[in-house]
């Protein structure tokens, strides 16, 4: 079922929150005409005499919007009314309320429904559910490009255009990462007007038209310009274009047009402490969902590479702890078992400054780079290990799918009541037991220290500090003397919270 601003998760009720742009069931479908004339010259808009704003959209809507489509998903059903004995419905009335007495009135108004009302589906039975989105055609012979959230666990898909009737569609392939997804229009012995993607990027500032199914509005036009590019929305390690043209739930999958009739960008999602439009909506750039495209077209899903590690970000007290010059590269938390990366070495701990000498800026930046090779890619992997870099050669996997990266892990550290005072880390530890037998354990954490402010609490489990394992809390206390020994402000610990395990760098506090 694609999800919409209905269902997205979001804070509480006030705050803004980031929401797909897709509409659910109840709107008639509208779209767009089908001509049958493909995309061909750009066309330009109107504009005044010093050529500077757009006087009119007009000439570019009326060559675009024949192209696109508003999608219309069916998710699930309810089986057919189990019959009961000789033919009576097994699901009445009467069987939602199980108690009611004989002698209640309500017993003859069930008896009195008509016969179509009395095989009701029983409590917890699925219904089927309705939900809208647009997309747009972009070839001849019906290939139509949308949100991977609208099409999500459909189990029919039809798209239509302005006053023509439905077209049955099938999933080509589809990509949660990017949120993209390809149908193919079936059985429509006709050719479709169509659009191209621009392999322009549009500056901030530039002049933008969307077309959508805005509330199941079909074929509604709105206008604004770029407002910002590179945006992290927080979905995976792609950046999104801002614009502030009107976007409303059923605009997710649209297209969102240059004044050359171009696509450059895919509409995914809103910003908004409403749910509405606020002018801040999101946008797939083109080149992005381009090369999407060109994969599920060609072989159904997309290949990236995989390096197998769970990342962070260097910030400015890490890079301290790791006696690095700037807050640049990809701290690894955890080298994933099995993965490409466990293969060729890499271990929890090491900082990754670039890869085939293309620097690293963040997490974010390494699994772009990453996923930018194919799999089976052998790359260099330049990195920080305790006060060294040296390369590591790594041949890169096939990034696996939710279910093969999910791991069951449990166990969480026993709270204990005394330990070892450290004062410069602010932190009282005492040894592991158990599952956690390889870690110190804290007991106490000063309010006031570096350790509370960075999300330290008592329970989480101590396992290294600059590179030295910490089996003891003297292990903990010795790598906080080799800090400071080198002169370093703070300390970079591996610590447990549960079933996860980050790197938090802690400042020292003055001894």
């Amino acid at each position: 079922m694609n999800r919409s601003l209905a269902n997205v998760r979001a804070p509480r009720a006030g705050t803004r929150r980031l929401a797909y742009a897709s509409a659910i069931a109840g709107l008639a479908l509208a779209g767009t005409v089908g001509l049958g004339i493909p995309f061909r010259e750009p066309v330009h808009a109107q504009f005044k005499g010093d050529g500077r704003a757009p006087a009119s959209f007009a000439d570019v809507v009326e060559r675009v919007k024949p192209a696109v489509v508003s999608i219309h998903v069916t998710n699930g059903g309810a089986p057919k009314v189990a019959q009961g004995p000789k033919g009576s419905p097994k699901n009445t009335p009467r069987d939602f309320f199980p108690d009611l007495p004989d002698d209640h009135p309500l017993n003859e108004f069930f008896k009195n429904l008509p016969k179509e009302w009395r095989g009701l589906p029983g409590p917890g039975t699925p219904r089927p559910s309705l939900a809208q989105g647009s997309g747009f055609v972009i070839s001849a012979d019906g290939y139509v490009v949308t949100n991977n959230h609208v099409i999500d666990n459909a189990t029919k898909i039809q798209v239509s255009f302005d006053k023509d009737n439905k077209y049955e569609a099938e999933l080509v392939g589809a990509d949660a990462r990017t949120d993209i997804a390809l149908l193919k229009i079936k059985g429509a012995n006709k050719a479709f007007p169509f659009v191209k993607f621009s392999d322009q990027v549009p500056r901030v500032g530039d002049w933008v038209v969307a077309v959508g199914n805005p509330f199941g509005l079909g074929g509604t036009v709105t206008a604004g310009i770029v407002s910002a590019q590179g945006r992290d929305i927080g979905s995976g390690p792609y950046d999104y274009m801002q614009i502030d043209a009107a976007v409303n739930r059923g605009n997710s999958g649209g297209p969102t047009f240059n004044l050359d009739g171009e696509v450059v960008g895919v509409n995914t999602a809103i910003y908004s402490p409403s749910g509405g439009n606020v002018g801040i909506a999101f946008a797939i750039p083109a080149r992005t969902a381009k090369e999407v495209v060109e994969q599920l077209k060609s072989t159904g899903s997309v290949s990236r590479g995989w390096l197998g590690v769970k990342i962070q970000n260097v910030d400015e007290d890490t890079a301290a702890s790791l006696g690095l010059n700037e807050a640049k590269g990809a701290l690894v938390s955890e080298v994933t078992p099995g993965g490409p990366a466990a293969a060729a070495g890499l271990q929890n701990g090491d900082t990754i400054l670039s890869v085939n000498g293309n620097k690293v800026a963040d997490s974010r930046d390494l699994a772009r780079q990453i996923a930018g090779y194919a799999p089976n890619t052998k790359v260099e992997v330049r990195i920080l290990r305790g006060q060294k870099e040296q390369t590591v050669a790594v041949k890169l996997g096939q990034f696996p799918s939710g279910k093969e990266l999910a791991k069951a892990e449990s166990g969480k550290a026993p709270a204990e009541t005394k330990g070892t005072e450290l004062e410069q880390l602010g932190l009282t530890v005492a040894p592991g037991t158990g599952p956690n037998k390889d870690g110190v354990v804290v007991t106490d954490v000063d309010s006031s220290s570096d350790a509370a402010q960075k999300g330290i609490r008592s329970g989480d489990v101590i396992v290294a500090i600059n590179d030295l394992a910490v089996k003891t809390p003297e292990d903990l206390a010795n790598g906080v003397k080799e800090a400071t020994k080198l002169g370093r402000k703070a300390v970079l610990m591996r610590v447990k919270s549960g079933s996860e395990t980050r790197f938090v760098p802690v400042q020292l506090k003055k001894s």
